[in-house]
């Protein structure tokens, strides 16, 4: 056996026995490596071992610890969870908005020919009236996509993966925001792709993370969010937009995947970053959100270059929209039933947000207004990973920074809390405990697992 899986094995037996409990942070690793005879890189390596078989984590500044049984790096996020309150995953669906939605179905049920036509085989290009109600619905301010860069999946995460598998190679690299959307580091991962974390500060991305890391090995491609980032509800600047389509141009290397699912709530966002470099950008977008997960679409919009290759990526993978989807998107675009429910949506989220604000006042919270999620730094002597359990204790599912770092296990001692899925009641409730919890005294590390 390796040395260093062979040290990892004497710490996981320590946790075993319980000599090491969790919350007990493990030394420096060059105290680690003084104290086992070991290279410090050697020890770097017992560290990674640990962290990847969920035994610790790292947390940003604060070092290694061990973590609390039942508690993993990062959940997926695009499952339904068993807590009574779900507060990790983030689709926003309205009370009565099933009404809202009928009278398209009805259309499909009642006219033969409206059936026909769904049951239908579907183009990734779908035809010349959907391609152009999306381009239509994609437009920002003086951002309008041609409708013949529009191709259609079965929703947002198929069309990332579609978009990764055609820009990047097997084996190649892929730049991410340190801190991202875990289910497309997943495809990424699924892909043979490897994901590089790249810095941000307060208004996202940095473009010399970008630079530094494109010099020491070539970046296919960069994914990243720059209106109401998840998960820290951030939207970036016109400015560092601007620098970021520069940096792009002058590289001529990377193409840029803006995911612009939540981009429908913040209306005061600058232009996309594709209004900036458009034949820099891919953008994907989805009805996920805006309509409902079940009854979803998927859109890219992309350089004509780029159009074809993205189009055989859709095919060969089987990412292609249904005919039934397609037709039931377009059909909610053309009516301004998408338009609707997008600024009921804006409204439900807002009021939300002021619960949150109202319920954790004095904490460390970092949220837009108009986001469906927020960012939540825990207090001393809280950890991320002791606190989820707590709340899932509580009946309440909430999400670690870990699941969102691209490097695995170092992340802020922060969770993200998704406010869509409770009622109004239910969801003051929770936050009223979540607030609770936060300002307990005693010691979590101990108490949180221990029942």
């Amino acid at each position: 056996m390796n040395t260093y899986r062979r040290l990892a094995a004497q710490v996981a037996a320590e946790v075993a026995s319980g000599r090491l409990r969790p919350g007990d942070r493990l030394p420096p690793q060059r105290a680690f490596a003084y104290e086992r005879g070991i290279a410090p890189s050697t020890a770097a390596r017992v560290y990674a071992e640990l962290v990847r078989r969920g035994i610790a984590a790292g947390e940003v500044g604060r070092g290694t610890y061990i973590r609390a049984p039942g508690t993993q790096p990062g959940p997926a996020l695009a499952e339904p969870v068993s807590a009574r309150i779900d507060m990790e995953t983030n689709y926003p669906l309205l009370p009565d908005q099933q009404d809202v939605l009928a009278p398209a179905l009805s259309v499909l049920s009642s006219r033969r020919d409206a059936l026909k036509a769904a049951m239908s085989a579907a183009s990734v290009q779908g035809n010349a009236a959907a391609r152009a109600l999306a381009a239509r619905d994609l437009a920002e301010g003086e951002w309008i996509p041609s409708a013949d860069s529009i191709l259609f999946a079965g929703n947002g995460r198929q069309a990332l993966a579609a978009a990764f598998s055609a820009l990047v190679p097997q084996g190649e690299r892929i730049g991410f925001e340190a801190l991202t959307y875990p289910v497309a580091c997943a495809i990424a991962a699924r892909l043979g792709v490897e994901a590089v974390p790249l810095a941000m500060d307060d208004d996202g991305l940095r473009p010399d993370a970008v630079e530094k890391a494109h010099k020491i090995a070539p970046l296919r491609a960069i994914y990243l969010q720059p209106t109401l980032h998840n998960p820290l509800g951030t939207t970036m600047s016109a400015g560092r937009r601007a620098d970021l389509a520069a940096l792009l141009q002058r590289l001529q290397g990377p193409i840029a995947v803006e995911d612009r699912v939540y981009a429908f709530l913040d209306e005061q966002a600058p232009p996309p970053l594709a209004a900036f470099a458009p034949d820099r950008v891919v953008v994907m977008d989805s009805l996920s959100k805006r309509v409902a997960p079940g009854l979803t679409l998927g859109f890219l919009s992309a350089p004509a270059a780029l159009v074809p290759s993205l189009a055989r990526a859709l095919v060969s993978g089987a990412w292609a929209a249904s005919g039934f989807s397609l037709d039931l998107g377009t059909r909610w675009l053309s009516d301004g039933t998408v338009d609707a429910l997008a600024a009921r949506k804006r409204a439900d989220a807002l009021r939300r947000q002021t619960l949150a604000r109202a319920a954790l006042t004095g904490y460390d919270i970092k949220a837009h207004p108009a986001a469906y999620h927020f960012w939540f730094a825990l207090p001393q002597p809280w950890r991320a990973d002791a606190y989820v359990l707590a709340a899932e204790r509580q009946g309440i599912a909430i999400t670690p920074a870990s699941a969102f770092a691209v490097s695995a296990g170092y992340a802020p001692n922060a969770v993200r809390i998704a406010l869509a899925p409770p009622g109004l009641d239910e969801l003051r409730s929770a936050l009223g405990k979540l607030a609770a919890l936060a300002g307990t005294d005693t010691d979590p590390t101990r108490s949180a697992w221990t029942g």
